[in-house]
């Protein structure tokens, strides 16, 4: 398979000041930039810089969005798995595919996104039926991190980590955990995205207890329907 038929082509370009994070998760990702930005200082002590980051929580809680963030921060290329494309029914192939991935990306020193990873890293369990196919994938993925190029950057997103294999999970030296967010931060963000629409289609009831994602799908359908119901009325 090609390799350009195993990534997605996203040109988004995201800044992390856009990135709505708690406190903890931005000082985590600051300190991370930081250190590609003192590199050559912390090699001098045999620093190692982190390159192996998992994003592990709720859907729709900006994982996607942060890895972006990373990559434009960092001033990397990033190449985001097409994980449909990726598997196949035979494991061998879809092990191939994914080693052909990682090549490409430790050869540009880009940012590896692999979104749901758990489809992928699932933890090599005797229960599993497939268990002697799933172990094998989980090696090669094993042995692809672990040689994975100290100069491109690795960052893994899931809403299970629970069943993510244990060997795999400690392979990753920086991890960043996302939680619903708080009725102050869903606030901040209702005022964002309503910021861009005229002040009389930004009175909605505001809903609470949703991720990012859900947030903007219901803003966007209420002033849509705001927006429609005036133009009928010949207002607008």
């Amino acid at each position: 398979m090609d390799i350009h038929d195993l990534v997605i082509r996203d040109k988004e370009v995201v800044s992390l000041e856009d990135v709505f994070l708690n406190q903890e998760n931005r000082k985590k990702i600051q300190t991370l930039i930081k250190e590609y930005k003192y590199v050559e200082e912390l090699t001098k002590y045999n620093l190692p810089v982190n390159n192996k980051v998992m994003l592990q929580g709720h859907s729709g809680c900006g994982k996607t969005t942060t890895a972006k963030a990373i990559a434009n921060a960092l001033g990397k290329k990033i190449l985001i798995l097409n994980l449909s494309n990726i598997i196949c029914s035979r494991i061998g192939e879809t092990a191939q595919n994914i080693k052909l991935v990682f090549d490409k990306a430790g050869r540009d020193k880009s940012v590896l996104f692999l979104d749901e990873f758990d489809q992928i890293g699932k933890s090599r369990d005797d229960s599993d039926k497939d268990v002697g196919e799933m172990r094998r994938l989980v090696n090669t993925i094993i042995q692809l991190i672990d040689y994975y190029p100290k100069n491109a950057v690795l960052i893994c997103a899931t809403n299970h980590p629970e069943i993510i294999d244990s060997a795999l999970m400690r392979r990753f030296q920086l991890r960043i955990d996302f939680d619903m967010p708080s009725v102050e931060v869903l606030d901040t963000f209702y005022d964002k995205l309503l910021s861009t629409f005229p002040e009389e289609m930004r009175i909605i009831e505001r809903k609470y207890n949703l991720s990012f994602a859900e947030v903007k799908d219901y803003v966007n359908t209420e002033v849509k329907s705001l927006l429609i119901s005036k133009l009928e009325e010949g207002i607008l």
